[in-house]
């Protein structure tokens, strides 16, 4: 093919996304960026996601220090700025969407066009200690939403709908004396069930669904805290790869019955959790396992005050520098860091 056809295919291959652009509202950009305007994000899960459903009464997200980082004051967040939710919607080009909680209190219809959470902290897929409801309920809150014809199918058929499965199962089976030779078991009945749920979501008409892999349980501060936060341990995350060993198996089995690779994807929360606290110093993490937030003593946590309400927690001076928040979840540097390690590993491929 000449030099002239070349540059003239070229030229119509530019109108034709041109035109597009214009008449389909596409956004096309470099490095793989194309963003359909009518995308939305739908959110169900826990603490790792939800931003601001659980009830103000709750000790926690709704009190100080939480929150300040970003914007500088609690906001029901789980960390001391953003959570993994609002950098899934930065990276989908959205706000980041309102909680199913606002719209509780009737808010303006253009609200609802980036989508809406319905995660729940310290929610599970069983039902677990928390007054949130379950990913199974969140669902269902969402379905009937749909049935009022708040979203339609066109809207489910556009968007992506995120699932954040974060251990709340494993942390209550082993508070209820679930036993160790007991777990692997309970292990397979929680993606089981998880995968009843996908298939849900699936049902009412998405035709992408994120899963977020299991973080590394072991490296968490409340299990760090035996070896003075200097060591993960490997028995838990031993049990975290059992689970998303399952998960991967479960996944990769829809979407071959559905003969569609795409409709079912994980984003491998585990793996940027481990390449950041491998190598802190290129996120410019100096504290890597030790929570930023924590308690004067073994009956305080976070955010705790006494009868007084004088405060029981410390807080480090550089929330900026450090992984976790408190006993479970990231500060919003961590979570930084853990995005842009899935965006080195395409979360194109997964997102869109």
């Amino acid at each position: 093919m000449n030099s002239h056809k070349q540059l003239f295919i070229l030229s119509c291959l530019s109108l034709v996304l041109v035109l597009l652009s214009g008449q389909f509202g596409l956004q096309v950009e470099a490095g793989h960026h194309i963003h359909h305007r009518s995308k939305k994000l739908f959110v169900f899960g826990d603490s790792y996601v939800d931003t601001g459903n659980t009830n103000k009464s709750k000790p926690g997200s709704w009190k100080e220090p939480y929150g300040i980082t970003s914007p500088g004051k609690p906001t029901g967040r789980f960390s001391d700025g953003r959570v993994l939710t609002d950098f899934i919607a930065k990276y989908l080009r959205l706000r980041t969407p309102i909680t199913h909680r606002l719209w509780d209190y009737t808010v303006p219809k253009h609200s609802l066009k980036y989508g809406m959470n319905f995660a729940y902290g310290g929610t599970g897929v069983f039902d677990t200690s928390s007054s949130g409801p379950n990913m199974t309920a969140q669902i269902d809150i969402f379905n009937q939403l749909v049935q009022e014809n708040v979203y339609t199918l066109s809207d489910i058929t556009n968007s992506i709908a995120y699932v954040s499965v974060a251990g709340n199962d494993y942390n209550y089976y082993l508070a209820t004396n679930g036993s160790l030779p007991g777990f692997p078991s309970f292990i397979a009945s929680v993606v089981n069930q998880t995968t009843i749920n996908l298939i849900h979501l699936q049902s009412l008409g998405f035709k992408r669904i994120v899963v977020g892999a299991l973080q590394p349980l072991g490296c968490l501060p409340q299990a760090t805290a035996q070896t003075s936060f200097q060591s993960c341990n490997s028995t838990f995350n031993d049990l975290v790869t059992l689970h998303n060993n399952l998960l991967n198996r479960s996944v990769t089995k829809l979407n071959q019955e559905i003969n569609d690779h795409n409709t079912f994807t994980i984003l491998d929360i585990f793996d940027g959790f481990r390449t950041v606290l491998n190598n802190p110093s290129s996120h410019n993490i100096k504290e890597r396992l030790k929570p930023c937030c924590f308690g004067v003593s073994s009956e305080y946590n976070c955010g705790s005050v006494d009868e007084n309400n004088v405060k029981k927690y410390l807080v480090c001076e550089n929330p900026e520098s450090t992984f976790f928040w408190d006993e479970l979840h990231p500060t919003q540097a961590g979570w930084n860091a853990v995005y842009n390690e899935l965006e080195k590993r395409g979360l194109y491929k997964i997102l869109y």
